[in-house]
């Protein structure tokens, strides 16, 4: 995609730096890392970065920006996969890194309040010594503002839900200008419409997110994870399948098939059989989590599972984590100086295993490299295609089954994208999802952005 900057005067940043003084670069590395995210999509940079520490400033950079109709590009930790963060017409990037306060602890309503800056690992070590920690956990140290904005699941969903389900307020400031709170911190509310879940997902294209309020919950008495072996991939899938359907609490459940457990071994120098595994962590009392180890190891031993390996200390829990995080990384290195397409989708869980099984074949028959990870306790897997971006023949073949991966998530009545999210790289795979609601969310985006300046050209086209 080629950017169609708007060219910012001399007079339009010099009113900026009034708000932000020194804290407001135009140099071409700083706008080049602000216009990229961490997917295969190019760097297309903004033509300034203003750097923010509150609502206040934030507001008054997007009423300078509505009145000149420049563009406003969000940014917290770069971490996204579908080119969220790209200046596409170019315009003002908002920097939220600055914005790291910790503003409100109410332990005993188990939530907190933070700006939009802060980061989950921030967080929980910050909520460490009140025995509280807030489970979303995509794998990248993001921002909480970004979390929210693109509606982040990850390992912990299956359990605790993904953002959409623990937030419970947000100040957004508005495409004119405007401090919007959407919420209190009542658990549940009938009062209005639902602004909070609007915002959730919205990607920037709606407002800035700058303070979020979060649900949290308490510290587990015990905590324990394993890994299992599998002979196929069927039966890896089917043991979740049925793990969910007998309502077992895990807490996690990750799928890695064979050719990303060999990625995991080499880049985390582990020693796991060659085969499709599950990495599980269970969370509660003593008494609890053994009595759920006992009732998943008995469904792993109907479909084969073999050598339960278990993780108990700190150290060995958070070493196999790590491993988990970094199957990307991993991935990257079974080819070097490939590029990484990183998709996902998300399909009813009884459908899950057919979704899988049939995307394996597909990219075996399509001679790609890809290893599947995912998050298969809500019926969410991933994708990292390697390739050479240089070769035609390769991009046109990982495109073929990033495609036909899509559409067989939508047969099924699943989604194009279940934690991912759209940004500019889904663009037309919501449309064939969406349909006619497609209008409607435009209609929603023009009435809040008319002058289309909030994040432009990502989630729908207008």
């Amino acid at each position: 995609m080629e950017a169609n900057p708007v060219d910012l005067s001399s007079d339009f940043l010099e009113e900026l730096r009034s708000v932000v003084e020194q804290r407001l670069s135009t140099s071409q590395a700083v706008r080049d890392q602000h216009g990229k995210d961490e997917s295969f999509h190019p760097s297309l940079p903004p033509g300034a970065v203003v750097f923010v520490r509150s609502t206040e400033e934030v507001s008054e950079i997007v009423k300078i920006c509505a009145r000149h109709k420049v563009p406003v590009i969000p940014y917290g930790t770069g971490t996204s996969l579908e080119g969220h963060v790209a200046a596409i017409n170019g315009g003002v990037c908002i920097d939220l890194t600055e914005m790291k306060e910790v503003l409100a602890v109410h332990a005993e309503d188990l939530d907190v309040t933070v700006q939009a800056g802060v980061t989950r690992k921030q967080l929980n070590e910050h909520l460490r010594d009140v025995g509280l920690f807030f489970p979303v956990d995509p794998g990248a140290d993001a921002s909480l503002g970004g979390m929210t904005a693109t509606r982040a699941s990850g390992t912990n969903a299956v359990r605790y839900g993904t953002m959409r389900e623990n937030v419970l307020s947000l100040t957004v400031v508005m495409a004119d200008g405007r401090i919007v709170r959407t919420a209190r911190r009542a658990r549940k509310s009938s009062a209005g419409y639902d602004l909070t879940r609007l915002f959730v997902g919205s990607e920037g294209t709606l407002g800035v997110i700058t303070e979020v309020t979060l649900k949290l919950y308490g510290i587990p008495e015990a905590i324990s994870a394993a890994v299992c072996s599998f002979p196929d991939l069927e039966s890896a899938v089917n043991t979740v399948i049925s793990t969910i359907q007998y309502g077992i609490p895990v807490a996690r459940m990750e799928l890695l098939d064979e050719v990303q457990m060999d990625a995991v071994n080499k880049y985390s120098n582990l020693d796991y059989p060659l085969q499709p595994t599950l990495f599980f962590e269970f969370h509660g009392s003593e008494a609890g989590v053994a009595e759920q180890a006992t009732a998943v190891s008995a469904i792993a031993d109907e479909f084969g599972g073999a050598n339960f390996q278990w993780a108990t200390k700190t150290e060995d829990r958070n070493r196999l984590w790590q491993a988990r995080h970094d199957a990307y990384y991993a991935a990257l290195a079974l080819r070097p100086g490939s590029v990484g397409i990183a998709t996902d989708v998300c399909v009813p869980i009884s459908r899950l295993a057919e979704c899988i099984l049939e995307t394996r074949k597909d990219i075996d028959e399509s001679g790609i490299i890809a290893p599947i990870v995912g998050h298969v306790g809500d019926g969410n897997f991933h994708l990292s295609m390697l390739l050479n971006p240089d070769n035609e023949d390769e991009v046109a073949r990982v495109n073929g089954v990033n495609e036909r991966m899509v559409m067989r998530a939508l047969a099924m009545d699943g989604t194009c994208t279940g934690e991912h999210g759209v940004g500019y790289g889904k663009i037309d795979f919501l449309v064939v999802e969406h349909g006619e609601a497609i209008s409607v969310m435009r209609s929603m985006k023009m009435a809040l952005d008319p002058n289309n300046i909030m994040n432009p050209g990502k989630i729908i086209r207008l």
